[in-house]
């Protein structure tokens, strides 16, 4: 502080009462080591962090609930449309499986009733799957006639045989009554009489059992 002050004073003054004077010689000092000599204020230095963008990515997903539907045990589970292989004929026909129609029915060509052994019988054809293939000739003897009403269409007297129909892996022995008409997408429908205690019908699906696998003949 003194050397300071040495230093003030001697700066030149000028008064308005009196002439400026001669500067008076400034005898220099050694400062001692730190003394005098002032360090640069510390300035705080702040980095710049580096901007983060957070991304929040929410997936949603939906499941799909899978209800079951209980079904009974032993029972088979039919689609609207079946493969069906009949015998006689050993024919696989695509079949409507018709829980309303309280017997089967199969579309005949050819119905010709003859009597053998006293007994009634009816000889038809049946056309296979492949348009290249020869009809089928079957004969079987009558178990009765229905007569069967459809609107819009006249009321028909049709012969009744016994056939062996196989869907899946499901053989049974029914009734089935023979029509002669033609040109049907499925020739044979299935009903009631084969399915009542044996299947349950999913309407919504086809060709749930695929190929039928009829018993092997001993």
């Amino acid at each position: 502080m003194a050397s300071l002050l040495a230093g003030c004073e001697s700066l030149p003054f000028v008064s308005r009462d009196r002439a400026p004077t001669a500067p008076s010689p400034v005898t220099e000092t050694p400062a001692t080591p730190g003394e005098g000599q002032q360090c640069p204020e510390p300035a705080e230095v702040v980095c710049q962090e580096p901007e983060v963008k957070v991304v929040e990515r929410v997936i949603e997903r939906r499941f799909e609930k899978v209800v079951e539907v209980p079904v009974a045990k032993d029972k088979l589970v039919l689609g609207s449309v079946e493969s069906v292989s009949i015998e006689p004929g050993g024919l696989i026909l695509d079949s409507l499986i018709d829980t309303g129609a309280p017997t089967s029915s199969l579309a005949a060509k050819e119905l010709k009733p003859f009597e053998r052994d006293g007994k009634e019988w009816v000889r038809f054809k049946l056309a296979p799957p492949a348009a290249n293939s020869d009809p089928v000739t079957i004969e079987l003897p009558v178990k009765r006639y229905v007569r069967v009403s459809r609107p819009g269409f006249e009321s028909q007297r049709r012969p009744v045989v016994d056939m062996s129909l196989t869907v899946g892996e499901v053989t049974h022995m029914v009734e089935v009554n023979l029509t002669d008409r033609s040109g049907l997408d499925q020739p044979l429908l299935v009903g009631r009489n084969f399915l009542k205690d044996a299947a349950v019908v999913d309407v919504s699906r086809r060709n749930v059992q695929g190929q039928p696998r009829p018993p092997l003949s001993k």
